[in-house]
Parts: structure tokens; C-alpha cells; sequence
């Protein structure tokens, strides 16, 4: 088996040097899978993104307080190639389906919810539309994050992402 192994890498090897494949770990290692606590700073604890809150009790909301370590964003991950799960509030949506969204961590942020912090929300934009039949799916995005601060009508968003993929979440 070790034998037969050696070959393989070896005739792998050969073909990889000839420029006829690419070795699959390389391509794989650019791309760096993410969670949402990543988007945090290092040194930043995630129970001290969010302050305290006031109730609008005409609007029927809750206001959430950001203190400044909502909006500090990681700055290593800027420029990188990435993946991510989350969740999609659409923004920009055709007969097509979904080519703007923001990015969440959990169903409904945005909607019926004060929206997560600015360092937890990530505006996507995809040139391949995603199926509108699909928005409460759980998706993974990859592509390359930016860590840019921008205002919506949502709120505040930290981080953007141009998507080169968009595909259905799964364990």
C-alpha cells in the first residue's frame, strides 16, 4: 500500500511539474472556511459586542446599543479569500433571484429583530443570481472579504464580499 501510495504521488508530482493538473491541497488552502466569531477582532470577547438597549415602544423594538467593539472589524481578513455560512436578507433581487444580500448569522436577523452588530453582518454581491425560492436555506458564500463599513437601510454593515461561489450549507 505504501508502495503503491509513492507511485501515485510521484506520478501526481510528475504531472503537476508538467502543468497539466494542479495539486488540490494548494487550491483548497486559499480559500480559509471562517465563523462568525472570526469577524471579531482578536482580544475582543463576543459577549462585548453588544451594549444596552433601549425598548421603542411605539415602533414595538427593541434599539440595541453598540459600544466601539460592535464596529471594530478584523483587519487580517481583509483582501482574503474566504468562506462563510450564514443567512440571506435580500437586497437586490430579480426575476433571476438574489444578486445583493446581506450575510447573517442567524434566520431573520434584520427583519423582525434589531440587526446584529456592524461586525456581524456582511453585505454580498454575486453575479450569478441565487434562486429566490431558496432564501431561508442556510448557504455557505465564498469569496473575498472586505473589511469596509458602510450604511443601508438594515444598518449598519462591517464587512463586504464579492461571491465567486454560493452553495446550500450542509454539516
Amino acid at each position: 500500500m505504501m508502495h503503491r501510495l509513492t507511485l501515485t504521488r510521484r506520478r501526481f508530482g510528475l504531472l503537476a511539474a508538467s502543468g497539466l493538473v494542479a495539486p488540490a491541497p494548494a487550491l483548497a488552502s486559499s480559500v480559509r472556511e471562517i465563523t462568525w466569531d472570526d469577524l471579531i477582532p482578536p482580544g475582543v470577547p463576543y459577549s462585548e459586542i453588544v451594549g444596552e438597549g433601549d425598548v421603542d415602544e411605539v415602533n414595538d423594538s427593541w434599539n440595541p446599543i453598540f459600544d466601539e467593539n460592535g464596529s471594530k472589524l478584523n483587519l487580517d481578513l481583509d483582501g482574503k479569500a474566504i468562506k462563510m455560512p450564514g443567512y440571506i436578507i435580500p437586497l437586490e433581487s430579480g426575476s433571476a433571484g438574489v444578486t445583493e444580500f446581506v450575510l447573517v448569522p442567524y434566520v431573520g436577523a434584520c427583519i423582525h429583530v434589531p440587526p446584529p452588530p456592524p461586525n456581524q453582518l456582511v453585505f454580498v454581491t454575486s453575479s450569478v443570481p441565487w434562486p429566490s425560492d431558496q432564501l431561508w436555506d442556510a448557504i455557505w458564500v465564498t469569496g473575498t472579504l472586505s473589511a469596509k463599513m458602510q450604511s443601508t437601510s438594515l444598518g449598519e454593515i462591517g464587512y463586504e464580499l464579492a461571491a465567486s461561489a454560493i452553495e446550500i450549507y450542509e454539516w
